[in-house]
């Protein structure tokens, strides 16, 4: 009978929940970024300036902080030395309209540790802030960083999918595609949901997208193998290893 094991959420290391501060001025980005890391059972609060993210970090402690660059007060940079003065060790993960390497190199300079441009997935952002934590020692997975759904194996770390113990090469796209279903797995998934977490949080497209996508992946994930993505009609799609 093939395995099936739910991935295990991060947990910080004396297994109370991660602990994230959100920090940007557009209220609907917050609204979605805040309510994908809760699902992930992670403790969230959210400030839209630079001088409540810092009032709200002296009480809250975060593990980690997802800042915007730009803000209406201070900005990234002010916020981020601040930040590190009063917690020395917080993994703190950018978001920036701004991609030129001068940027870059300056927001790592200034202390932090990753960056995700906008737009961006859900699914980019909370792998690289469980990438962050793990690597600073700040939190742990029980089950390493291995996703496991019969015989279909995904090692987030690596970014390495086996079907059946064969290396099966994923676009970036379908790689955060597949890695939201096997974080869901005998879940049925609406395109609508999907659409959230693996393309931009403010993408306009429509969700012939996502049935394109799932063609990929069973083309890669299926073709002379038991089917394990379905189709649900008029709902969505599931991740389920086969039947005994």
């Amino acid at each position: 009978m093939p395995s099936h094991r739910t991935p295990a959420h991060l947990h910080s290391t004396d297994g109370s929940p991660v602990r994230v501060l959100v920090v940007d001025d557009e209220p609907d980005l917050t609204e979605v970024l805040s309510g994908a890391l809760a699902s992930e059972g992670w403790e969230v609060r959210s400030a839209a300036d630079g001088t409540q993210a810092l009032a709200l970090a002296r009480t809250f402690r975060p593990h980690a902080v997802v800042l915007d660059w730009m803000l209406p007060d201070l900005d990234g940079l002010a916020v981020l030395r601040l930040l590190r003065q009063e917690l020395e060790t917080v993994c703190v993960l950018f978001l920036t309209a701004r991609d030129a390497v001068e940027d870059r190199i300056a927001g790592i300079t200034a202390g932090g540790d990753d960056y995700v441009t906008k737009p961006f997935s859900l699914e980019e952002v909370l792998a690289r802030l469980r990438g962050l934590l793990r690597r600073a020692g700040m939190a742990r997975e029980p089950d390493g960083d291995r996703l496991v759904v019969g015989d279909l194996v995904m090692d987030e770390e690596a970014r390495e999918v086996l079907r059946g113990g064969e290396l099966v090469e994923l676009s970036r796209t379908e790689f955060e595609l597949l890695r939201f279903l096997m974080r869901n797995p005998r879940r049925v998934l609406s395109k609508a949901q999907i659409l959230d977490r693996v393309w931009s949080y403010d993408f306009g497209g429509r969700s012939h997208v996502v049935e394109l996508y799932i063609s990929y992946l069973r083309k890669k994930i299926d073709a002379g193998r038991t089917p394990m993505i379905h189709t649900v009609r008029g709902v969505g799609y599931v991740l389920k290893p086969e039947s005994p």
